[in-house]
């Protein structure tokens, strides 16, 4: 089936994709890799009006660090995260989820942000991202705003961001303390979404757990912190009493449903097994540090 017709922009500022999307509101929509979008249109369920093609905007398919933040802009693409010695170095949840995002097609072609902007309950980024602390820049015709993705994610594919709004950068804090992270998936085949999935980041401080990130993919109606399990480990040893507490809370926290990937039941605990794993990895990778 081909796509519904539709007019096509292509700026070059975010002041222009702005304009087009306030001359067009809730029927336009933004392309940046275009590997949720496309497929929608091509199915009929999303038929936009208008399409702006963000990717002639230069600046935006960088990312680095600066002001305590890594910076991720709205066109980096998976594989960009992927191969990224930046990520490997200090953002472990970041560099363990690129390379399970979908498969290689996907990843040289999709971006961060459009996956965040999607806000598919089983996206990978979402999860790994909240775990640790994320926002976005979204740049809109009454300026900028930064949202904590605690309060972008809806529901299932809704988000906060405004019509008129375009999502410029990702931003993640940088880490000050010494860290370690994981992310961990369950996938029936390669390049499938997730049965379920865990990230974590861990920051410590004088051996204990100064604040720990875990959220969960594929469990709910939207990616989720395990804040129960978060808030157990603050200024706790990170020993094997501390990991299965935290597991524990994290699969209470899960709202699975049955399906054809398993049942309830099952991702319940999946949840709790890859919590306590990537807890451990967490532990090994700050101490390998």
């Amino acid at each position: 089936m081909y796509p519904a017709r539709f007019e096509y922009f292509a700026p070059t500022t975010v002041e222009e994709a702005v304009s087009i999307l306030e001359r067009y509101g809730d029927e336009a929509k933004v392309l940046a890799g275009g590997q949720s979008l496309i497929p929608l249109m091509k199915l009929r369920f999303a038929s936009p009006r208008a399409l702006v093609d963000i990717n002639r905007i230069a600046g935006l398919d960088e990312h680095y660090e600066d002001n305590d933040l890594l910076n991720v802009g709205a066109l980096v693409r998976h594989k960009d995260c992927e191969r990224s010695e930046l990520l490997r170095k200090s953002y472990d949840v970041l560099a363990d989820a690129a390379p399970q995002i979908s498969d290689p097609v996907v990843r040289n072609l999709g971006t961060v942000a459009g996956s965040l902007a999607h806000a598919d309950p089983q996206g990978d980024w979402g999860s790994a991202l909240l775990a640790a602390g994320a926002s976005v820049q979204a740049q809109g015709p009454g300026g900028t705003r930064t949202i904590p993705l605690d309060d972008l994610f809806q529901g299932p594919f809704t988000t906060a961001l405004e019509p008129t709004e375009v999502v410029t950068w990702v931003q993640v804090p940088e880490p000050k303390a010494p860290c370690g992270g994981a992310y961990l998936k369950l996938e029936r085949k390669v390049g499938d979404f997730a049965t379920a999935a865990v990230g974590v980041h861990v920051s410590f401080s004088n051996g204990n757990v100064e604040q720990a990130g875990i959220a969960l993919t594929g469990v709910g109606p939207r990616n989720m912190r395990a804040k129960a399990a978060e808030d157990a480990l603050a200024g706790r040893e990170l020993n094997d009493e501390a990991i299965a507490e935290a597991g524990r809370l994290a699969a209470e926290t899960a709202e699975p449903h049955d399906d054809i990937r398993g049942s309830a039941e099952y991702k319940r605990n999946v949840v709790r097994v890859f919590t306590e794993r990537a807890l451990r990895r967490a532990r090994e990778r700050r101490e390998g540090r």
